[in-house]
């Protein structure tokens, strides 16, 4: 006789920002250190953050951090659906992990069927491989004009028959009303299902608020499980562009400080690469559109994109191509990651229109690369060695670390530069230019490794003149910042109540 399903509870929110990740994130660790085999399921992510799991699939960046957090392999089945942005109005559809095509809102609409067969499965797969999932919702599940046709709030609830943890922003205010507001768009049935209310990123004492949990409670018959207070601490990746703040480094700079600016493509993706960076001390990360922006800057990163030659062009419309080059020719550090590396080359070929309708692309012209757009993506998990002896990465010189790639095309660049790093079987990865300040790489995370980050930021440094942090590289590991994670969420809600919700003892026993 086959084992029940596990149980599942479900994080949803009042709108997109409200914290859902994040909550998720905390209960699989939390669940996890609690003594139970604990998954994430997203069914679908909508996101231009993603990640490679250990057999090549690709899903959303969040799922892959919850699974961190849950100390579980992340899977495709944990994110069965993703969607990657390319223009207003149409996507890269990513199903169990592989590209499938670019498809409009509403053709996706028109596959609804097929796509909740796949979620159902997916969702079935992961049950019976753990004690309990943990599923975050997107948006609101009171986006009644998507009622009929969403599968990624309710439809999802009532699939897993899972209570739902409502969760609210209170920095951004109105609260109350957002909470009270989601109930009454729901119908009856989807209402019953909300088993209680999480208040997140309060600043100030608690008990302030237990006059308005009694009129909510009250009114709702719904109880508060807790009150996440807020904090800056950036404990799990950012899923999308509404987690890009304008300054996500130190909040002033002095003249001790690096200053790193990360031109805002407007279709950046995978922009967490750069977040290790921001957590170090004495570090400024700044988010920039303006060309200007880059003039006091130590380090420029131009980022990856899912749409490449768009936002090479756009680059050259804003003016950015004379300043990256005014700022090479004035021997500051440049690093190009992914998109951003292929924008650096000499040239961007699509002879398939596999991403644009332009046979040639002229690149930036920094680095001697060119690219060959081809199918199919690739999508792989690296283990590389920094081959580097001179330049940005020297002091890394022959350190193994772990990265990924996601990308669509190859990049040439003969044989007339050293290659960043080494992959599997001596291949060469990435290129560096003859001064050694110009790097580009297709590897994903590489910056999440301490040493590399010592290396790169040690370099910066002493190309501005500026002193050496002898803290830079020290930040702590993923598993100590989803334990300080689960001890600020788990010290401020309920958790023998979140856990009775699914019939689960906490902890295990």
């Amino acid at each position: 006789m086959s084992a029940p399903p596990a149980p599942c509870v479900m994080v949803q929110g009042t709108g997109s920002g409200v914290g859902k990740s994040v909550l998720a994130a905390a209960l699989c660790r939390l669940f996890a250190r609690a003594g139970y085999r604990v998954a994430p399921f997203k069914s679908q992510n909508m996101s231009l953050n993603s990640a490679v799991t250990a057999d090549g699939g690709e899903i959303g960046r969040a799922q892959a951090a919850q699974a961190e957090a849950a100390g579980v392999t992340a899977t495709v089945d944990m994110n069965p659906i993703l969607m990657k942005p390319e223009t207003d109005g149409r996507a890269q559809l990513v199903v169990r992990g592989a590209a499938t095509g670019s498809v409009t809102f509403r053709e996706y609409m028109a596959m609804k069927t097929e796509m909740l067969a796949v979620v159902e499965a997916s969702l079935a797969r992961v049950r019976a491989a753990h004690d309990l999932v943990v599923i975050e919702g997107a948006g609101s599940p009171a986006e009644v004009n998507l009622a009929d046709t969403e599968i990624v709030n309710m439809r999802v609830a009532r699939l897993a028959h899972a209570p739902v943890v409502l969760v609210g922003d209170i920095d951004r205010g109105g609260v109350f009303a957002a909470l009270v507001g989601t109930l009454a768009l729901l119908d009856a049935e989807d209402r019953a299902r909300v088993a209680g209310f999480v208040v997140n990123k309060f600043r100030g004492d608690p008990s302030l608020l237990r006059p308005g949990f009694d009129v909510l409670t009250a009114r709702t018959g719904v109880p508060v499980l807790g009150v996440v207070p807020y904090f800056s601490e950036r404990l799990v990746p950012a899923e999308d562009s509404l987690d890009i703040a304008a300054d996500a480094g130190v909040a002033t700079a002095d003249a001790t400080t690096l200053d790193a600016a990360v031109i805002r493509l407007p279709h950046v993706a995978n922009f967490d690469d750069v977040e290790p960076l921001a957590a170090e001390p004495a570090v400024r990360v700044r988010f920039v559109t303006s060309p200007a922006a880059l003039a006091d800057a130590d380090l420029v990163v131009v980022p990856g994109s899912k749409t490449t030659v768009a936002d090479l062009e756009w680059l050259r419309d804003r003016g950015f191509a004379r300043a990256l080059a005014d700022a090479v020719r004035g021997g500051r550090p440049l690093l190009g990651l992914c998109g951003g590396y292929q924008m650096l080359g000499i040239a961007i070929r699509d002879p398939d229109g596999v991403e644009s309708s332009l046979a040639e692309t002229p690149g930036l012209g920094l680095l001697p690369g060119i690219t060959t757009f081809t199918r199919p993506k690739r999508t792989v998990r690296v283990r590389a060695r920094v081959s580097a002896r001179h330049g940005l990465f020297a002091a890394a010189a022959g350190v193994e670390f772990d990265a990924y790639e996601i990308h669509a095309g190859r990049t040439d660049v003969g044989a007339s530069l050293q290659p960043f790093a080494l992959a599997a079987g001596a291949v060469g990865e990435g290129a560096m230019s003859a001064s050694g300040r110009v790097v580009g790489t297709y590897l994903h995370g590489l910056l999440a490794d301490g040493r590399l980050r010592r290396a790169l930021l040690t370099a910066v440094a002493e190309a501005a003149g500026k002193p050496v942090h002898a803290a830079w590289g020290a930040g702590a590991a993923s598993a100590s910042r989803y334990d300080r994670l689960a001890d600020i969420v788990g010290g401020a809600i309920d958790m023998p109540a979140v856990a009775k919700l699914v019939g689960l003892p906490y902890p295990r026993g």
